[in-house]
Formats: C-alpha cells, structure tokens, sequence
C-alpha cells in the first residue's frame, strides 16, 4: 500500500503546485482570509455530505474532534501566513519557501518520536533542501520580504501539520480527520476575517475559479487523499515527495505568467528532484535505521 500512497501524495503535490498562480491572481479580488473562508467552508460542506454515512457509523469521539482541532488549527495558521505572503511576493517563491517544511519534519518527527530519519533519507533532506536554497535566493545574497518572512512561518506550521496527520490518521481515520480539520479552517477564517483584515471581495470569473479548483480539488480531495495516504508511509518520506511542490508551481508560473528563472534556480530545481529520488531509489545502500512511525 506504501507505493499507492506515495503515488497519491505526487498527485497532491502536482494539485498544490498548479494552485499558487491560480490563488495569486485571485487576490487582486478577494482578501486573503475571505478567500481562503470560502474555499474551505466550500470544502467542507462536500466532505460533509460525501462521508455522513461513514461518520454517522463510526461515531465521532472526543479524540476525534482534539486531532481534527489541532490538525485543523496548524492549517489555519499556515494557509493564512502562505495566502497573505503569497499576495506580497511571487507563486513560485512562495512554492519554494513553503517547502522548507521538508527539513524541518524529520526534526519535528525526532522529537516527538526520539526516532532518526535513515541514510537515504538523511541526505535527500539536506540535497532537496540545498536545492531550494538555490531557487528561493536565485541571486547570491539573502534578500527576504515580508511576505517570504510570512511564507517562512507557515512552513514551520506546515511541518508540523505533517507530522500530527501521519500521528492521528492510523488512530481515527482518515475520514473523521479529513472533515472535521477541514471545517475547523473553515470556522476559524470565517470568524477572523471581520477582525483581522478589511473584507475585501468582487465576485470575478477568476476568483470563481480559484474558489472551487482549491475548494474541491486542492483542498476536498487533496486533505483526503493525504490523510489516507499517511496511514501508510513515514512523515519524512511524504514531506519529501511534497518537495516536488515548488518544481510544479515554477512550471505552471512560467507557463500561464512567464515567470522566468536562470540557471542558480534550475540548478535547485535538479537538486529537488535529485533529493526525491535518491529518498525512493535504495540503490546500493541499506536501511539503517528502523522504520519511523506509520
């Protein structure tokens, strides 16, 4: 199951990263936590309705609603730090600074679990993570706004989101997960956003769009397919197919924005991918460490 599951975090991954260019030009219309009440709010009423029955039958216990509550409450945290970052730098910045979350899960992971991430995936952490050092800082130097600083924190949050799925969906499911997560975001944004920013919106074809691709496709069946996917593989292995987010977002900028990059940022991108599969090849070398926690 561990070969199904991966595959359906690249297909994850691939939703994420064709997303930044949808959600940036969507900001031009709608504030950021307006935006991100209704793609969630959107998301949770269809998870609702697809899984009442199974939801219904397993019944919902206090375990279920302290991990969804805190699964959910990490999210809000992050997705509103990425949606606003995102409105003050570029999609694939943003791509790129939000997948500092891969390094930063082995180490959330070791000190939940006093667990160490194996050889392999040792160095592709320290290979993907050289690579996206080089595409987030095309230029020599560090240069960081305020919406990379932003977009910085919402991968620490990230990270940790990561790490509680993989914890909490063998234990209640993925579905429960999956629903009452989604929701909590839902209420959350849609109770912060009067106090937190001025409520901007103008009902476009493109924030249309953006509302149900992300609602339905990036959120619905995204969270979903990673909350089962999790029950299944290690918290390190599913942040470092995530790290295939930034490759997907830059293409897809270049591709609808014309965003460019020069050879430092390409040179990153290979070290990504060169991450990923050194992670997935074991060729020649042996495991040394157990298995962490599935």
């Amino acid at each position: 199951m561990r070969g199904k599951a991966e595959l359906a975090l690249v297909g994850v991954t691939v939703l994420w990263g064709t997303t930044f260019v949808v959600v940036k030009n969507a900001l031009a219309d709608v504030s950021p936590l307006t935006f991100i009440a209704l793609r969630f709010t959107l998301a949770a009423l269809v998870l609702a309705l697809i899984y009442s029955k199974t939801l219904r039958g397993n019944g919902l216990g206090w375990l279920d609603f302290r991990a969804g509550a805190l699964a959910g409450s990490l999210l809000f945290g992050a997705y509103t730090l990425q949606t606003v970052g995102l409105g003050l730098t570029t999609p694939s910045k943003s791509a790129f600074l939000t997948s500092l979350s891969i390094p930063m899960v082995p180490l959330a992971s070791s000190l939940v679990y006093q667990i160490r991430p194996r050889l392999l995936e040792g160095a592709g952490i320290v290979i993907a993570s050289a690579g996206m050092v080089l595409m987030t800082f095309p230029r020599a130097g560090f240069d960081m706004s305020r919406g990379d600083f932003l977009t910085f924190l919402c991968a620490v949050l990230f990270a940790v989101h990561i790490v509680v799925v993989g914890h909490f969906s063998p234990i209640i499911g993925f579905e429960s997960l999956a629903v009452i997560q989604i929701g909590v975001v839902a209420a959350l944004a849609s109770s912060v956003m009067w106090f937190a920013e001025p409520v901007r919106f103008h009902l476009t074809p493109g924030v249309a769009a953006a509302v149900v691709v992300t609602g339905l496709l990036a959120t619905a069946l995204a969270f979903t397919a990673m909350a089962w996917a999790q029950q299944y593989t290690s918290p390190t292995r599913a942040a470092l197919i995530f790290a295939l987010e930034p490759v997907v977002a830059w293409v897809t900028s270049w591709a609808l924005a014309g965003e460019t990059m020069g050879n430092r940022g390409k040179t990153g991108a290979g070290l990504i991918l060169a991450g990923i599969l050194l992670v997935e090849s074991k060729v020649g070398l042996k495991r040394v460490q157990p298995e962490g926690h599935h």
